[in-house]
């Protein structure tokens, strides 16, 4: 879930959800009082009784009714003394009660004129309500609680005496403590509710981020986080796998790296201490006279000048290979003709194919017309590298080299074999490493550096294509590279 969507989620929650309790409570707590009010004497009970608390109602009015209930047993004919009417009305402690009392059908007396002025067309008559129980009345519309006694005036007409009590619209004590209680347990509640949300969609994760932060920090990139979970919180988990894998593969890329420049340190160590060594030895027998006759000091300088070449071929690709391998070389692409191209480069070395006593056959099964983007310069150096290869390990006395060019549709493969002395299958996937030369004691008596097939991979490469290799030990090798053909889209394509 999106953090936008949470919040306001979050927001309409902290609203309706409070409302929807209190709502909630405001009914329990009402029927709740409601039943506890069922012993008392009255007969209709709602909703806006419970503003007044209802004990004190009924207490008020009871006190007085009982007064006058008594009186009525003893002497009815002080209920027809107004002296004594009065003298009751004003003894009564709560305000909002007083008494009207009827004879006949007119108003006989009242405790407050005003407030009997109201309600004393609906009194009901003689008889008419009252209960065993003495159970009182309540008129919703005017807030009045009412109890009735009926008794005989001294000359026997029918008297009604009314205790009539106003229900304040004040909030009861027991109602506003319960509400104020409910309501802070909601609040709690709502809270709790909201806080255990927001921690488990929000601050849990954003802990578990944290361990697996942590876990990078020491070095530890197989700390996995999955989640299916959508929106930010989502795509922080996936980002940070992605982090993770990335550091992950660039943290072995490194590390590979960094065997791969001990190794080089170590192997050019190696291929140019053997130079070296052979320089020093010559010059050393030169210096002790050991060249004592003009042919041995011919062979001693050649010897020298051969190893000097050899040493400079030596940083010369070293040099080549640093400058493409950090794209410091820039290629010059070109639209080349694979007939053409390939025919010329097939004619320069066949030349110096044929001064080794090497046959060089060429066939090309492509199109006439077929062209491949490619740097002419460093294609060539592909070719001279593997033919030079390919020169450097021939052991037979009739060396044969085969340049084929064949056609698959979108590309075309180039395969350059010979019938050296072979590659082991072992080897095979390990010649275009970096330094990898399959005699392990790294003799250099072949001239061969370990990096002209690294050179001639990346290359390729670098041109869309790929290349492998393939033969037996003792039958020879056979090196394909493949290029994608270059394809002209008509107007209407």
């Amino acid at each position: 879930m999106k953090f936008r969507t949470r919040l306001q989620l979050t927001f309409i929650t902290i609203i309706i959800l409070p409302l929807a309790l209190t709502a909630l409570a405001f009914c329990g707590i009402g029927l709740s009082l409601m039943d506890a009010q069922k012993g008392f004497p009255i007969e209709e009970i709602d909703y806006e009784t419970m503003t007044e608390n209802i004990q004190e109602v009924v207490d008020a009015t009871d006190r007085v009714f009982s007064r006058l209930q008594q009186q009525a047993w003893e002497d009815p004919s002080l209920l027809a003394d107004k002296r004594y009417l009065e003298e009751v009305n004003s003894r009564i402690a709560k305000r909002t009660t007083y008494i009207i009392v009827r004879k006949g059908q007119e108003l006989y007396y009242a405790g407050n004129e005003d407030a009997a002025d109201a309600i004393f067309s609906r009194l009901p008559g003689f008889g008419e309500r009252e209960q065993p129980d003495n159970s009182g009345f309540f008129f919703n519309d005017l807030d009045k609680y009412v109890k009735q006694l009926d008794f005989l005036f001294p000359d026997g007409s029918q008297g009604s005496a009314f205790v009539v009590t106003k229900v304040n619209t004040l909030i009861s004590r027991q109602l506003l403590v319960d509400m104020f209680v409910a309501i802070v347990l909601i609040l709690i509640f709502t809270s709790l509710m909201l806080t255990w949300w927001i921690h488990r969609g929000v601050f849990t994760p954003v802990n578990e981020l944290n361990v697996a932060m942590r876990k990078i920090k020491e070095g530890n990139f197989e700390y996995c986080l999955q989640t299916d979970a959508r929106g930010e919180i989502g795509d922080l988990y996936r980002n940070y796998e992605d982090m993770r894998l990335r550091l992950k593969e660039s943290t072995e890329e490194n590390r590979e790296s960094e065997k791969q420049n001990r190794e080089l340190v170590s192997n050019i160590s190696h291929d140019l201490k053997t130079p070296i060594t052979a320089i020093k030895g010559y010059v050393e027998g030169i210096m002790d006279g050991v060249a004592d006759t003009p042919e041995k000091m011919d062979k001693y300088i050649k010897t020298i000048y051969n190893k000097a070449n050899d040493m400079e071929r030596l940083i010369n690709e070293l040099t080549y290979y640093s400058g493409i391998d950090n794209n410091r070389i820039p290629y010059n692409f070109h639209r080349i003709n694979v007939e053409d191209y390939f025919g010329d480069c097939v004619e320069e070395v066949g030349l110096d194919l044929e001064q080794k006593n090497i046959v060089l056959n060429y066939s090309n099964l492509v199109q006439p017309h077929t062209v491949v983007i490619a740097d002419p310069e460093q294609m060539k150096k592909v070719i001279n590298n593997i033919i030079s290869n390919s020169v450097k390990y021939m052991d037979k006395p009739h060396g044969i080299i085969d340049i084929r060019i064949m056609d698959e549709g979108e590309s075309i493969r180039i395969e350059i074999e010979d019938n050296g002395k072979g590659i082991a299958q072992k080897d095979l996937p390990k010649i275009f490493e970096r330094f990898y030369r399959t005699d392990t004691s790294r003799n250099s008596a072949q001239g061969g550096s370990g990096i002209g097939l690294s050179i001639v991979k990346k290359i390729i490469e670098d041109h869309g294509g790929y290349i492998w290799a393939t033969g037996n030990e003792g039958e020879g090798t056979c090196i394909h590279f493949v290029l994608r053909k270059y394809i002209e889209l008509s107007a209407g394509e």
